[in-house]
């Protein structure tokens, strides 16, 4: 099967992980090609969406969802190195991904969509949680951002991160998972300008933020591909 012809506005993906009806419609407003991965093809034929594809190694997707889809609708990707999450981003195309139903259900299904964002460095990808926007920090961000508006930095790995706009500068800091992170700083009113030395800074906003987000990434360069690790 070809790959979808995906290069409209964006794509959004759909995970099994329990997506809200708001995340989905926030999602699927802004990147209306809707890709099932796995059981979130049961979850959007629910909420009264019909996928244009499902795929995943189908270890959850129920028979009637399959069957509601029809053969056409399927694409079987049964890989078991990769996540589903993964396989789904290489089988699409876009300028941007909207993933709904990545996390919240579990926490190890949390933890390895996050994962996915750091072997993705050269994709526009925004897990939307419900509440917040996950997402790898580009190699120089902009963002108009209204006084007091949350901004969590994560780290991934040891890396700095030069910074202007926000209430507690991060420019002259080190950041580590096991030592400083960056969580729950606030926007000055003035932009946001965020430039990590590498792609393992997740940066995190209130989902009130999306379409400023899109905007923003629209103009930031992206990483270079990542090295699979051996």
């Amino acid at each position: 099967m070809s790959k979808p012809d995906a290069k409209a506005p964006g794509i959004t993906l759909v995970g099994g992980g329990a997506p809200s009806p708001q995340a989905l419609a926030r999602a699927v407003s802004r990147a209306p090609r809707l890709i099932a991965v796995d059981g979130g093809a049961d979850a959007a034929l629910a909420m009264g969406y019909m996928p244009d594809l499902a795929t995943g190694d189908f270890d959850s997707i129920s028979d009637a969802a399959r069957d509601t889809l029809g053969e056409a609708r399927l694409h079987h990707t049964p890989d078991q190195e990769q996540t589903d999450f993964d396989k789904a981003l290489a089988l699409v195309d876009a300028p941007f991904v909207l993933a709904v139903g990545f996390t919240g259900a579990r926490l190890d299904h949390t933890l390895a969509a996050m994962s996915t964002l750091l072997r993705a460095p050269s994709r526009r990808v925004i897990l939307d949680t419900g509440d917040d926007l996950c997402l790898l920090c580009p190699p120089r961000l902009r963002l108009a951002l209204a006084r007091g508006t949350r901004v969590s930095l994560y780290p991934m790995a040891p890396m700095r991160c030069r910074s202007s706009g926000l209430l507690w500068p991060t420019t002259p800091l080190h950041f580590a998972p096991n030592g400083r992170i960056g969580t729950s700083n606030a926007a000055t009113g003035a932009p946001v300008v965020l430039e990590p030395d590498g792609p393992s800074m997740l940066l995190l906003l209130p989902v009130t933020e999306l379409d400023g987000l899109l905007s923003a990434l629209e103009h930031a360069p992206l990483w270079p591909d990542a090295v699979p690790a051996r």
